[in-house]
């Protein structure tokens, strides 16, 4: 035979068929269209899967939160000190009082230091651990109120709130401050330190001796107040002068 069936298990296949009675053929029939709608439908799902592989999006991507963008952090710059770099007097006209300032720091046991020698009366020390004059927080001052006689700060306790104190640089720069607070602490309480700590708001403090005077025997100071006054400005602003 030739053709289809030349190939011996196609014509095995055909012959069994051939002599098979009617309803065996017909049985034979509507398997092999059932094959064939098999195979066809399974073809059509392999095509089916690879076309939605090819634009699917990966489970990952569609779990992952869309990312957003951060933004830094907005910092505020400290002012430049407006004094810096140049000699500046502390003004308190209401005391009649015009003293230079001078930079002091703490001593070997970590106490603030003061001015002492032939001038001490008349110096104000800014303390170099707090806020410089200007800067947005708290510089502190402090100064005698007795010293061989009466010192720069001797009549501090006359200063009320309203009260206006200055800080005026060589160059005609100054800054102005409005007394908000006069009170008294005592030296030996731990917080009493908390005057000068820094503030979030531009602002002066001055401590002197207050109290009544003990002598001591020391050989620098001859004795010792039993309390601190402390007067505390809020600044006004500034104003630029000449230079």
């Amino acid at each position: 035979m030739s053709g289809i069936s030349d190939a011996p298990v196609v014509g095995r296949i055909v012959r069994i068929y051939q002599n098979s009675s009617r309803q065996r053929k017909a049985l034979l029939a509507l398997g092999g269209v059932l094959f064939l709608v098999g195979v066809a439908l399974l073809i059509a799902g392999l095509v089916t899967l690879m076309s939605d592989d090819s634009t699917a999006t990966p489970a990952l991507l569609k779990l992952s939160p869309t990312p957003t963008a951060q933004r830094p952090p907005t910092v505020t710059p400290k002012p430049a000190p407006p004094l810096a770099g140049q000699a500046y007097r502390m003004v308190i006209d209401k005391l009649g009082v015009n003293a230079p300032v001078e930079a002091f720091g703490l001593d070997a046991q970590a106490i603030p230091q003061v001015p002492t020698g032939a001038n001490a009366k008349d110096i104000v020390a800014w303390y170099n651990f707090s806020a410089e004059p200007g800067t947005g927080s708290n510089a502190v001052f402090a100064g005698h109120v007795t010293w061989f006689g009466e010192a720069v700060f001797f009549n501090l306790t006359k200063l009320a709130a309203g009260d206006t104190i200055r800080l005026e640089g060589a160059n005609g720069k100054q800054l102005v401050y409005n007394v908000s607070n006069v009170f008294s602490v005592d030296p030996d309480d731990p917080n009493s330190l908390q005057v000068m700590a820094g503030t979030p708001k531009d602002m002066l403090t001055i401590i002197t001796c207050d109290g009544s005077f003990q002598r001591t025997g020391d050989p620098v100071f001859g004795g010792e107040y039993n309390s601190r006054l402390v007067v505390q400005a809020q600044k006004a602003g500034s104003a630029a002068g000449g230079g």
